[in-house]
């Protein structure tokens, strides 16, 4: 069994925005919100990153579009005693899932870590 730290990747739907700076705002903190609600302090959530598709530099994964935005978020959380990098997913998944309802998650990354490592982190 081992520890990992699972990144996982949201799509935050906000509506009623004009600048993509408040669009990331709003998307962070109503997703901490909901996490906090739960008790899921423990889990990071960030702006996600998108790579150019013309020449791959990272920017912000958000979008406006008729004052609807779509922020892709990064949600980061350590697992503890999974069986495998698919079971630990499946932990993130199940977890961060439950707290955030009807919110797309996708698994952006998965790492080993070691015990020292991970008890450093809690």
């Amino acid at each position: 069994m081992g520890n990992y730290v699972v990144v996982l990747e949201a799509a935050w739907l906000v509506r009623d925005v004009d600048d993509i700076d408040d669009a990331m705002g709003v998307a962070i903190s109503e997703a901490g919100r909901r996490l906090n609600e739960q008790a899921m302090d423990y889990v990071d959530i960030d702006i996600g990153v998108t790579g150019c598709p013309f020449c791959d530099a990272p920017f912000d994964s958000a979008f406006i579009a008729a004052n609807t935005a779509l922020v892709g978020l990064a949600l980061e959380m350590t697992t503890f005693n999974a069986d495998s990098i698919e079971h630990a997913s499946r932990i993130a998944k199940k977890e961060i899932g439950q707290a955030l309802h009807g919110v797309p998650l996708s698994v952006v990354d998965v790492i080993e870590v070691d015990n020292d490592t991970a008890d450093e982190s809690v």
